[in-house]
């Protein structure tokens, strides 16, 4: 999947074949987003708080599955909790939904910390994801609103330990395994993250796919597994589909290292026509193990420095020869490439520069009822933006090398009288880059203006955008190694959903990141939409697609309800945003600049 790529999405039962890929499952960057985390690492390391273990990915795969749908088959999900001493679930995380299929490989992985000292149970449980649910993100599915298909339970070192770290268990009901009916199995392979750089893009194409369809063209896409020691293999990359087209080029696509393992390591390379029942078609595939054509990233390298196609084979159904088919595999594009992280950049002298944008429109509530969002509590009770203040600008400032933020407020009656959607929050007139200092500055300008400031709307995004794009475009012209972040706090009723959306597509060329955090009870519907986590990126009013993903949200009744950590959830999607506007850009870590410089 080419980062720098905006391209067309691929909707419904096509996103979840691959074409819009989950995070955990592209390339080292977007590896960084789930599961182990270099910010959240870094944040909680340098407070001393460090264990030993071996980060260690999951691959889930499950077999004769329960089907509970009528006209078609089951849409299975899984998802991985840890289990703690008190007994209570906490979530670790999901794999994809896979379309009509009860016996799938999940392409997802589950990042998990195996801590030798300690006995870690896990819990897996899998979902048949209804139909209307299929365009929303995985994370923002409510699990008690899809069909429960099964569970099962294990310690992290029974899978660990086993020779080939595969470990079959039985799928049962949630009043535990007593109950005979059958279930399914759920097999889940460990392996040990691979702690490297290397990454390699290719871009691939095929000519003369057998046409599989009887009305149209076959809709081609690739489905890319490794072989592990046990001769099984684990799927890593998933295409997207395109549609009729017999001679399909893909969009480049980026593996790393963590996910071949090796230049020598054989692959799968299969090529399936899409179905929306979930019955793809094998239309040929390349396999080392048993056809005499090799396909590890080495031998793609070669093809590719040859200008050589790889005829496809289809397995024989029966003791005989594979059949050879005139479909071939070309390779048009590979690179070796290194993938700098997130602390490759931070340590390296790159600077997060954090701004802050609060909103006083009217439907936080008077500031003077108790029950306004708004509200001060005389007896230092801190209302909703004041706790997100607080909780959020420990881990800000951590990142924000000066430690003074640019805080506004939109939506409000100013002290000239006029609603404006942009205002310092200390009163300072224009200056909008200036600064107040730290957590405590902002909380004392954020006071002051409750004051002086008096509630209004209607909510508008785009002027506070608009500030954040200009301050992170004027500094390309003299540092590159600056990136910001706006942190816009709101209670979530938006007016301007389009005009917002406009200014996000402009903004996503820029180094800028937004997080929204949503305050109190509303509706974050229209939040949701803005956090392009369906794999859908943003478009504007003129069509234009954003370049990348560029905005977060979180609601804060998560945090305090102790479904997410405040630490997780802001830095969960940073460094992964971080790092895509970086490579796109081919902006490497200072030190890696200078020595190229030297020498």
């Amino acid at each position: 999947m080419g980062l720098c790529l905006s391209g067309s999405d691929v909707r419904g039962g096509k996103q979840a074949v691959g074409g819009a890929q989950l995070r955990p499952t592209t390339a080292a960057d977007q590896n960084n987003v789930s599961g182990q985390n270099d910010a959240v690492d870094f944040f909680f390391k340098s407070r001393g708080l460090q264990a030993l273990f071996t980060q260690i990915e999951l691959s889930l795969s499950a077999s004769k599955l329960r089907d509970l749908d009528i006209a078609s088959k089951s849409d299975p999900m899984a998802v991985v909790y840890a289990k703690k001493r008190d007994g209570r679930l906490e979530e670790i995380g999901r794999t994809e939904v896979i379309m009509n299929n009860l016996n799938p490989a999940w392409i997802g992985k589950i990042s998990i910390a195996f801590q030798f000292e300690i006995v870690q149970p896990l819990v897996f449980r899998v979902y048949d994801v209804d139909t209307k649910y299929h365009n929303i993100p995985v994370k923002m599915l409510k699990l008690e609103d899809q069909d429960f298909l099964g569970e099962a339970s294990c310690v992290l070192s029974e899978i660990v330990t086993k020779q080939n770290r595969t470990l079959t268990l039985k799928l049962h009901n949630n009043y535990g395994p007593r109950v005979s009916r059958n279930f399914g199995t759920l097999s889940v392979h460990a392996e040990e993250t691979v702690a490297s750089k290397s990454a390699v893009e290719i871009a691939f194409r095929c000519s003369h796919l057998q046409n599989v369809d009887l009305f149209s063209k076959s809709d081609p896409f690739l489905r890319i597994s490794r072989i592990v020691e046990s001769g099984n293999s684990v799927p890593i990359y998933k295409t997207e589909v395109i549609n009729n087209n017999l001679h399909p080029i893909w969009r480049p696509i980026t593996l790393s290292m963590q996910q071949f393992v090796s230049k020598e390591n054989p692959l799968i390379i299969e090529c399936f026509d899409f179905n929306t029942s979930g019955n793809h078609v094998l239309m040929g595939f390349s396999i080392s193990v048993i056809s005499k054509i090799q396909k590890s990233v080495g031998d793609l390298e070669k093809l590719y420095q040859g200008r050589t196609g790889a005829t496809f084979m289809l397995p024989s159904t029966q003791c005989g020869h594979d059949k050879v088919l005139k479909s071939q595999l070309f390779v048009e594009k590979f690179v070796e490439k290194e993938q700098y992280s997130f602390l490759d950049y931070i340590s390296s002298g790159f600077e997060l520069n954090f701004m802050v944008a609060v909103d006083f429109t009217a439907s936080n509530g008077n500031p003077r009822n108790p029950n306004s969002l708004h509200y001060i509590d005389p007896s230092g009770r801190l209302n909703s933006y004041q706790q997100a203040i607080m909780e959020i600008g420990e881990v800000i400032q951590f990142y924000d090398s000066d430690r003074r933020f640019p805080a506004w407020g939109f939506g409000g009656k100013t002290f000239d009288g006029t609603v404006s959607h942009c205002f310092n929050l200390n009163g300072r007139a224009g200056g909008f880059e200036v600064g107040v200092d730290g957590v405590e500055g902002i909380m004392a300008a954020y006071a002051s203006a409750l004051n002086n400031v008096s509630l209004a709307g209607p909510t508008l995004f785009g002027q506070v955008i608009n500030t954040a794009a200009r301050i992170a475009g004027q500094s390309l012209s003299f540092d590159r190694s600056k990136y910001f972040v706006l942190l816009i706090i709101t209670d979530g009723v938006l007016t301007d959903l389009q005009e917002t959306k406009d200014a996000l597509v402009r903004a996503s060329d820029l180094p800028l990141s937004i997080l929204i955090v949503g305050v109190g009870g509303a509706d974050f519907t229209q939040m949701e939409i803005l956090d392009a986590d369906n794999g859908r990126r943003l478009e504007s009013s003129t069509d234009r697609v954003a370049t990348r993903d560029i905005v977060q949200f979180v609601p804060m009744r998560e945090v305090h309800s102790g479904q997410i950590s405040v630490v997780q959830a802001l830095l969960e999607e940073l460094p992964g945003q971080f790092l895509t506007y970086m490579r796109c850009r081919d902006i490497k870590p200072l030190n890696v600049q200078m020595a190229q410089t030297c020498a």
